[in-house]
């Protein structure tokens, strides 16, 4: 077995059942934030996890299990996105009402502005096209290092960081004018 796999002294199934246990709330908001929703983000979740569990056999731990997870996860989310815009039913964005913006003072103005600023950003990273926003996602908030956020999506660095600047570049110039307003 190789040195990432769980131990090979476990039957397959009682692997995996490890590895959900493990990895179930990590990749239940890799496809929240990637999503936005929470219904969504379940779906996601199952989707991403049954094509693990049917792919398990076939990891060859050269990469870790977290790393083949976010993978998975962010392509089982892109799908999504994908089918859903092809069947035309997508609707506005959703939130990712659980990215957490903490206030810089104690001051109550500051916490609203903090507040304020957290929810425009929410606003923003939803609104990126997808493949910009999942690299947002997993550098900027999951706070993976370039290297893992690439292999999790299956590109080279050098792509992660293009999509990685092209959505922070998108978040800037959606945010400024409220940061204008605001300064």
């Amino acid at each position: 077995m190789p040195p990432n796999h769980p131990e090979s002294s476990t039957t397959s199934a009682e692997a995996f059942k490890q590895i959900i246990e493990e990895f179930s709330d990590m990749v239940y908001n890799v496809a929240y934030r990637i999503m936005g929703n929470p219904h969504d983000a379940e779906e996601v979740a199952q989707d991403a996890f049954l094509s693990a569990y049917k792919a398990y056999d076939k990891f060859r731990g050269e990469s870790q299990v977290k790393t083949w997870l976010y993978r998975i996860t962010t392509n089982a989310a892109l799908m999504r996105i994908r089918k859903t815009k092809r069947a035309k039913e997508m609707t506005q964005p959703g939130g990712l009402e659980d990215i957490d913006i903490s206030s810089k003072g104690p001051l109550p103005h500051d916490l609203a502005a903090n507040s304020e600023l957290g929810e425009k950003l929410k606003g923003a990273i939803a609104e990126l096209p997808p493949d910009f926003r999942t690299a947002v996602v997993l550098r900027d908030v999951e706070g993976l290092d370039n290297q893992e956020a690439a292999d999790a999506l299956g590109v080279s660095v050098a792509n992660f960081k293009s999509r990685l600047h092209r959505g922070r570049l998108i978040l800037r110039k959606q945010l400024e004018g409220y940061l204008k307003a605001t300064a």
